[in-house]
């Protein structure tokens, strides 16, 4: 017995509109939309129906796919497992979603995400299956970047450090945790002061802080702490990072570590500056220093007096002995006048057997009261080799008219009166 339908005009009406507003929007949908038959024995389902965002997705036309096979978009990347689950779940009838690698009509590939749904007949059976895809291309490549920025931030071998806009720490790079002892889970959350190494006073940090809040990128040498304690210097740069309403969201510091050349260019300013036999100041770095206190003396009124130092018959212990041993006593001397001299006096290997000793803050009578302590304070000591050293001495006080050179001179006059007078003695120029 044939069962009839009838529908009124109205609800005939109503059907067809929702029929055309149907297939308005998924002609008009944003994503592409495939629908094929359900036919699973080879040569697979058949394309019945495309949309214009999947025929853009995929550069073919509708003609182009019509009665084609899906197949038709693979190529040497798509994933075999996914389409072998894909194969799994159509044929069970059941919901898919994956994405994989297909291939444009120019041969170009695009990563695409498909969401694949059976469609069933009255009776419950698969009729055909609706694919809705979106390309993910553009998706894969953000996180390609993202990652290969990754990568590259945890193998740079200069530190990287990433603040939110309170200071607080949100990233640090493998280089961090390896020159500074902490680990990552360490500091997240906290404030780049834990590395803070006390040698930079408060207007340091101001400037840092007031460059950053106006914009600009903040570059110095940071001397900081290690967790052991240990300090190393930073040749670091920090750099303020907007959002694309430029505000400023987060700090980026990079700190290229440059302890190791620090280091050389102390001991190249040492060597510079330092006589090495003795440990005293040489004497271009000693005219400096010359130069310094006495302007200082003149600035202030003050007193300042030099002591002129000879050792005795220097050439007999050479000869007798060797110059190796000779500088053997050079540098025990040294070391003596480093001990006997006061912290602010500053004792300094003049040439050859020679010594100067700035003594600032310190009138003539002064000055000759510590000569003699010299003396008799190297006279108490005897090198294991050659025995008892012994020193002249010649002092000489600052006048209103004097030079450097004039006090200078008559520091090495004093001195050659003391050797005159019998060595192992004091000499002292008039101060008038």
């Amino acid at each position: 017995m044939e069962v009839r339908v009838q529908f009124d005009p109205e609800c005939r009406m109503a059907l067809t509109l929702s029929d055309q507003i149907l297939k308005t929007a998924v002609e008009q949908s944003f994503n592409a939309v495939v629908i094929t038959t359900a036919q699973m024995e080879m040569p697979g389902p058949q394309i019945l129906y495309v949309n214009r965002a999947f025929c853009d997705m995929t550069g073919y036309t509708a003609q182009e796919l019509i009665g084609k096979t899906p197949r038709i978009l693979q190529g040497p990347r798509t994933d075999a497992d996914t389409i072998e689950r894909l194969r799994r779940c159509v044929k069970a009838g059941e919901f898919f979603i994956g994405n994989t690698v297909n291939y444009r009509k120019d041969g170009s590939c695009y990563y695409v995400e498909w969401n694949i749904s059976p469609i069933r007949d009255g009776k419950g059976l698969i009729t055909h299956f609706v694919s809705v895809q979106r390309d993910l291309s553009e998706k894969v490549r953000a996180e390609y970047e993202r990652n290969l920025m990754a990568n590259a931030l945890e193998a740079n071998s200069d530190q990287v450090v990433m603040t939110d806009r309170a200071g607080h720490i949100v990233y640090v790079n493998r280089a961090f945790e390896k020159q500074t002892g902490y680990r990552r889970q360490d500091v997240l959350g906290k404030n780049p002061r834990i590395l803070k190494s006390g040698h930079h006073d408060g207007t340091f940090y101001k400037e840092l802080w007031d460059t950053l809040q106006s914009g600009q990128p903040f570059r110095a040498t940071f001397v900081n702490k290690a967790r052991d304690g240990s300090l190393f210097h930073l040749e670091q740069t920090i750099t303020p990072v907007r959002d694309e309403l430029g505000e400023i969201t987060h700090y980026m510091s990079t700190g290229k570590d440059i302890s190791e050349r620090v280091r050389m260019e102390q001991v190249l300013r040492r060597m510079a500056t330092i006589d090495l036999l003795t440990g005293l100041p040489n004497r271009s770095f000693g005219e400096q220093l010359l130069e310094r206190e006495w302007h200082r003396a003149g600035r202030y009124a003050e007193g300042f007096s030099l002591i002129m130092a000879d050792i005795d018959h220097f050439k007999a212990i050479n000869d007798q002995h060797g110059h190796e041993v000779g500088d053997q006593v050079l540098s025990w001397m040294g070391q003596l006048l480093q001990d006997l001299v006061r912290r602010s006096d500053t004792a300094i290997r003049w040439g050859g057997e020679e010594f100067l000793i700035l003594i600032p803050k310190t009138d003539l009578r002064d000055a000759v009261e510590l000569a003699e302590r010299v003396r008799a304070g190297i006279g108490r000591h005897a090198h294991p080799v050659v025995g008892h050293v012994t020193l002249s001495l010649g002092v000489s006080s600052r006048r209103e008219d004097d030079t450097r050179k004039t006090l200078l001179r008559r520091a090495d006059d004093a001195l050659y009166g003391a050797k005159e007078a019998g060595r192992d003695c004091v000499g002292a120029a008039p101060d008038d």
